[in-house]
């Protein structure tokens, strides 16, 4: 009698549990959020009430908790948000196209040939300024 056992085909999934079958990262962000929500939790219960401090405690332990659990291939909440940050806010979606047509070229060109001849009648007469330049 044989004994099977079942081994996963991608082994790169696979997370190690510490306590209570959850990973380091998620034991962190729910100390966290337990951390923040139960004091919150007694010091609104005075004010709300059982109910309304529950309420209150729960809204502030769903972002941690969403950060603890919530993974997209692989790639955990605060990287997709870093991400999405990073694309939406630090990189500009759009870029706009610079083209010139070729009236605003040759334009710019008779510009640079007036400054460049501005500048060559400026150090042949030595620096001193002449009727022509501006």
């Amino acid at each position: 009698m044989a004994i099977s056992v079942s081994v996963p085909k991608d082994l790169s999934k696979i997370k190690t549990k510490m306590a209570l079958n959850l990973t380091k990262r998620q034991i962190i962000c729910f100390g966290a959020g337990i951390a923040l929500a139960v004091p919150m939790f007694f010091l609104t219960k005075p004010v709300l009430g059982a109910e309304g401090a529950a309420m209150i405690c729960m809204a502030c332990l769903f972002p941690f908790f969403l950060l603890g659990m919530y993974e997209k291939n692989g790639v955990p909440a605060e990287k997709l948000l870093y991400y999405s940050i990073r694309r939406k806010v630090l990189r500009p979606e759009i870029r706009p196209r610079m083209n010139r047509t070729r009236f605003e070229e040759e334009e710019y060109r008779k510009k640079v040939r007036k400054e460049i001849a501005a500048l060559e009648r400026k150090a042949a007469s030595g620096g001193r300024r002449t009727k022509d330049s501006t």
